[in-house]
C-alpha cells in the first residue's frame, strides 16, 4: 500500500486488528526487518509497518534526507489516516523519528518504544564511529552521512517528553551503554531494558526476546483498555504546523 505525504509516496503494510501500532525501521533497511515481530503483534494491534522516505518502496531523494523531514512524513501519515494517538516502536533511525515525534507532537503517541536509539553521533562507541567514518570516506554514501551528522538532541530536550517510553538496548550495541542509561534517566516516564547477548539488530530480526517486552509495555495501563483518545488530534499535516 502507498499514501502520498509531503510530496512523496510512502509505502506501508497494514495487517491485524486493534489499536494502531507503527513500526519504523533503521538506516538502509525497510519494513521487512519487522516481518516476524509484525506477525505476532497483529493479534493485538493493527500494525502499520512503513518504509521510510527513500527506503524500500517509498520514494524520495537520498540527498535530501534528514531525520526532521522523515519524522514529518510519519506525522503526516498518522494525520492523513486519522490514527492518532498511536503506539510506536522504532528501531535505530526509526527510534530517532519516534523521539522527534514525541518532542514535536506528543499527542500523536500513546506509548513509545525506542530500540537502539542515539541522541548524537558521538553516542557511537569509538570503534563503531571510526568504522562508520572510514566507510563514508570510501563510498560517500548519503545514508552514512546522515548518521555522522544527525541527530543533534540533548538530554535537556528529551526531559520534555511526557509519553511513556520503553528504551531497549542490546548488550553489544553500536552505541555506548551509558548513552542508553542517561536517556532512560532523562525521560520523565521511561524504563530501560537490556537485551542480553544481542547485537544492535539481532533481537529485532529474531524477536523471541523483543515481542514479550513490547507486548507487556504496550498493553499495560489505561491507554490499552480501549479508552477514547484524550485531547485534540496531535499530528499535523504541514511543515508550517510542524515547525510552529
Amino acid at each position: 500500500m502507498q499514501i502520498q505525504v509531503n510530496h512523496i509516496d510512502l509505502a506501508y503494510e497494514q495487517a491485524g486488528s486493534g489499536p494502531p501500532l507503527l513500526l519504523l525501521h533503521g538506516n538502509g533497511e525497510d519494513h521487512h526487518i519487522f516481518d516476524e515481530l509484525s506477525q505476532k503483534l497483529q493479534a493485538q494491534f493493527t500494525v502499520y509497518a512503513l518504509d521510510s522516505r527513500a527506503h524500500g518502496q517509498s520514494s524520495g531523494n537520498l540527498a535530501d534526507l534528514s531525520y526532521e523531514l522523515m519524522a514529518q512524513d510519519i506525522s503526516a501519515f498518522i494525520y492523513q489516516l486519522k490514527l492518532d494517538p498511536v503506539y510506536l516502536a522504532g528501531f535505530s533511525d526509526g527510534a530517532i523519528l519516534g523521539l522527534l515525534l514525541a518532542l514535536r507532537h506528543p499527542d500523536c503517541l500513546r506509548r513509545l518504544a525506542l530500540m537502539g536509539v542515539n541522541l548524537k553521533p558521538s553516542d557511537f562507541t569509538a570503534e563503531n564511529l571510526a568504522a562508520l567514518q572510514n566507510d563514508y570516506a570510501q563510498n560517500g554514501d548519503p545514508l552514512l552521512r546522515l548518521m555522522l551528522r544527525e541527530p543533534d538532541l540533548s538530554l535537556s530536550q528529551v526531559q520534555q517528553i511526557t509519553v511513556p517510553t520503553l528504551v531497549i538496548a542490546a548488550e553489544h550495541d553500536l552505541f555506548k551503554p551509558e548513552s542508553f542509561r542517561q536517556l532512560a534517566r532523562a525521560l520523565p516516564d521511561a524504563r530501560l531494558k537490556i537485551m542480553p547477548g544481542a547485537d544492535h539488530s539481532s533481537y529485532v530480526v529474531h524477536q523471541t526476546q523483543l515481542y514479550p517486552e513490547l507486548l507487556a509495555f504496550f498493553t499495560e495501563g489505561p491507554a490499552a483498555a480501549g479508552l477514547p483518545p484524550l485531547g485534540p488530534p496531535g499530528c499535523l499535516d504541514s511543515n508550517t504546523a510542524w515547525e510552529a
